[in-house]
């Protein structure tokens, strides 16, 4: 890791010692700190009142036992999390993420970057994060839906549309969404459509919804191209993963002009010289919920699948990359490779997907780098959306609603841009969000006192 300003030194110590065993959490704080030397330069009073140490420590986190009953009448164990990180800005907004990985430092992590991603997007909300170590991946529908609504029966005194506001996450979609909103009306004999987002048509959900992730990520990537005169015309592009994020990154390059020619799963990837077949991707990742090595074989000639334990997507040569798969998938090794191979530009559609590393590898390199704070923006900022539609009791269409998403990721491109200008770092995102996201925040507690 790089240093940080001698001034904020020991706020990072302070996190680390009062955060033991909690790496991830450690590393998003340090990458937020190492950008603020220069505020604090420029503004002194952030250091007055211990602003910059509560930023870094959650309001509230909320540790629970979640039991529910398999389908053989066993018992089982998982352990609940919600940590309501902070408000300043509107009630808690973040997703809940089901995975065997899921501990209490990762969703601190997640729920810190929340923060200032949901700053970023000028909208009034605040950041929060959830999840549990429930591995939804075998389980029946039955199964899934005694275990959300086992959770919340215990989450749900800690929800609103005016206190928190979970989404979904890796391991939650649609399935996941309805069966904790269904017992949260069941629990509370009240229909707030808004407590949560990502929800089905049917009920509330907001369209473009599903989609708003890999396409905000997509429309932020174009943005910085354009700065350098390029655009995704004629690019070759390689995405990590292949769930939501990924599908609707793909699909949104693929009607910009870009080809993109491999993706991946836990499993492993697969590379497609002609371009990734999107209609085949989607039918056995959202249908029959199969492992990517299906697509290579029933395309069959000219397409090829590895096994993670062979090699990285990131061995793919292209212009642009997109890791949109999971936390520091992406290592210093990974990016010195893609640099090599000529990469241009990078975009985070995943939290953190890319380590300190792996960052200055694209920085030193003079890449386009957009972090996930800025560049995944576009989910939550259509969450945001979708709550003020359930406000008013109202339903956009598609296309509203993506035209005020790619007004919020141009909105958001250009905020971190012209304040990377303004600290004297021309061209660096990473800085320009963190400064942006932090600023946002840190006004509004300041104003509101000692909180």
């Amino acid at each position: 890791m790089n240093s940080i300003d001698e001034k904020l030194q020991p706020i990072l110590a302070q996190v680390i010692r009062r955060n033991a065993g909690e790496p991830e959490f450690h590393q998003a704080v340090h990458e937020v700190l190492e950008s603020l030397g220069r505020v604090v330069a420029k503004h002194p009073d952030y250091l007055e009142q211990a602003l910059i140490e509560r930023i870094c420590e959650p309001e509230r986190q909320i540790i629970f036992r979640i039991p529910w009953v398999d389908d053989k009448g066993q018992v089982q164990i998982n352990r609940g999390f919600r940590v309501q990180f902070n408000s300043a800005l509107g009630p808690y907004k973040g997703g809940m993420r089901f995975h065997p990985s899921v501990n209490v430092g990762i969703i601190k992590f997640l729920g810190f970057e929340q923060t200032f991603k949901n700053a970023l997007t000028g909208m009034p909300i605040g950041g929060g994060k959830g999840g549990s170590d429930f591995d939804p991946k075998g389980r029946s529908d039955a199964e899934i839906m005694r275990f959300c609504q086992s959770l919340m029966t215990e989450l749900h005194r800690h929800l609103g549309e005016q206190t928190d506001v979970p989404a979904g996450d890796i391991g939650v979609g649609g399935r996941e969404i309805g069966y904790m909103f269904g017992q949260y009306k069941r629990l509370t004999n009240r229909y707030e459509a808004g407590v949560f987002t990502g929800k089905a048509l049917a009920y509330g959900g907001s369209r473009a919804r599903t989609e708003a992730t890999g396409y905000g990520n997509t429309y932020f990537v174009q943005s910085m191209l354009k700065t350098r005169g390029a655009d995704f015309d004629g690019k070759k592009v390689v995405v990590s993963g292949s769930g939501n994020v990924a599908i609707y990154s793909i699909e949104k390059v693929q009607s910009f002009g870009g080809k993109v020619i491999a993706c991946s799963d836990s499993s492993g990837y697969v590379v497609d010289e002609a371009g990734i077949d999107l209609a085949l991707l989607k039918e056995i990742k959202n249908v029959r919920r199969d492992r990517i090595s299906e697509y290579a074989r029933i395309k069959g000639q000219g397409v090829y699948f590895v096994s993670a334990d062979k090699g990285s997507v990131w061995d793919v040569p292209c212009d642009v990359a997109m890791p949109s798969a999971t936390q520091n998938e992406l290592s210093g090794k990974d990016a010195a490779r893609l640099v090599k191979n000529g990469v241009v530009a990078v975009g985070e559609g995943a939290n953190m997907p890319s380590t300190p590393e792996a960052i200055k590898v694209f920085q030193d390199a003079g890449i386009l780098f957009a972090p996930g704070k800025a560049a995944n923006a576009g989910g939550v900022a259509t969450s945001a959306l979708e709550m003020q539609q359930n406000a008013s009791r109202d339903s956009w269409t598609f296309e509203q609603t993506e035209a005020r998403l790619a007004s919020i990721m141009r909105g958001i491109h250009d905020t971190c841009f012209e304040t990377a200008e303004e600290y004297g770092a021309p061209g660096n995102y990473v800085l320009g969000a963190n400064i942006a996201g932090f600023v946002r925040v840190a006004e509004a507690m300041r104003m509101m006192g000692v909180i």
